[in-house]
């Protein structure tokens, strides 16, 4: 158990401390431990008070309410409700929001009923439905967690949809692409702490020669070593290739490869080398220019508030000299804003 601060008083990790509202500094206190997130504990938490009071918001229109609501409580405790409403309302919370809520907003706060594995797999899934392939959600989600987390997500993928995850991500993709992906889902990426000095050189210098210092590009070397090495071992890794290559990694990449295993690659090495900073820059292109890309906004959003949202908002404002929060409030309105303000945490 550690302690997080703000503004003097003490508070319990998974207890949430006081806030504004989303256009306060929820997020900004220091954290002693591995949590990052900006999503904790509702003390005097009340399953039934919550969901009676979120049902009579949603029935009156009041989407704000529900949204100052399930953020600010943890995963168990949204589970809690939603059991709860379902017994005394006798209807699905999740069913309820997606019918009388706006679109956008229901997407999110029905990710934020899920457990982390079920939502992702439903994320995929969705990823795979309908004309083409959302190759970047795929890309996103796979490359970015842990081997328990890809086991987790493949068992609630089976149990939601009965069949493999593996089969139908095979029978969605090709190539080498295909086969990156295969390697991932199997969540056997080595994961030790350790590096072995001669073998990280040996593997930058394999690296090198599968792709700059040849006419073609050996795929598969990229494959065997970026799937399977621990990430540690990597950092050393990629650290070896530039004193070799003379040349960043990301670079060889992108003269090397192309299209979807190129993004693939990149992403793999991103979240090797910065996990916040590799979501920050997916944010930052999910909101940059005309449009906004809400689908992938609001699942980073929504999974990483759970997890790392202080260090994303970290590395979001180093690269671009602008606030995660600030760049929502410029770019989303209404309820969805509002939600994913309270997601953000606060203000740097």
């Amino acid at each position: 158990m550690f302690v997080a601060t703000h503004n003097g008083p003490q508070f319990v990790c998974g207890q949430a401390p006081p806030g504004d509202g989303p256009m306060g500094q929820r997020g900004t206190y220091a954290i002693q431990g591995k949590f990052r997130g900006t999503m904790f504990e509702a003390p005097e938490f009340n399953a039934q008070t919550d969901a009676e009071s979120i049902h009579a918001a949603i029935k009156d229109g009041n989407e704000d309410a529900v949204v100052d609501t399930l953020p600010n409580r943890s995963v168990a405790q949204r589970q809690e409700i939603k059991q709860q409403y379902k017994t005394t309302f006798g209807r699905d919370l999740e069913e309820h929001i997606t019918s009388d809520m706006c679109q956008k907003t229901a997407m999110a706060l029905v990710w934020l009923l899920c457990l982390p594995a079920q939502r992702e797999a439903r994320q995929l899934y969705a990823a795979m439905q309908g004309g083409g392939t959302d190759e970047k959600c795929l890309i996103e989600i796979l490359s970015s967690r842990s081997n328990q987390e890809i086991k987790n997500i493949c068992e609630a993928y089976t149990q939601e949809y009965g069949s493999s995850l593996e089969e139908d991500v095979t029978s969605e993709t090709a190539g080498h692409f295909q086969r990156v992906l295969t390697s991932l889902l199997t969540g056997n990426r080595d994961e030790s702490t350790q590096v072995n000095d001669a073998l990280a050189q040996e593997d930058a210098q394999a690296l090198y020669d599968a792709g700059e210092a040849s006419w073609g590009t050996d795929e598969t070397c990229f494959l065997r070593i970026l799937c399977v090495r621990s990430h540690p071992h990597l950092r050393s890794v990629f650290t070896r290739y530039n004193e070799i290559a003379g040349k960043d990694i990301i670079v060889s990449i992108k003269s090397e490869m192309s299209g979807h295993l190129e993004d693939v690659l990149l992403a793999l090495v991103k979240c090797i080398i910065d996990l916040p900073g590799y979501f920050a820059e997916r944010l930052y292109k999910s909101m940059k220019g005309m449009g906004t890309d809400d689908q992938t906004l609001a699942r980073i959003m929504v999974a990483r508030a759970e997890v790392d949202m202080l260090d994303v908002r970290k590395e979001f404002k180093a690269k671009y000299e602008e606030s995660l929060h600030s760049f929502i409030e410029g770019d989303s309105s209404g309820s969805f804003a509002r939600l994913l303000l309270w997601l953000c945490g606060g203000e740097d």
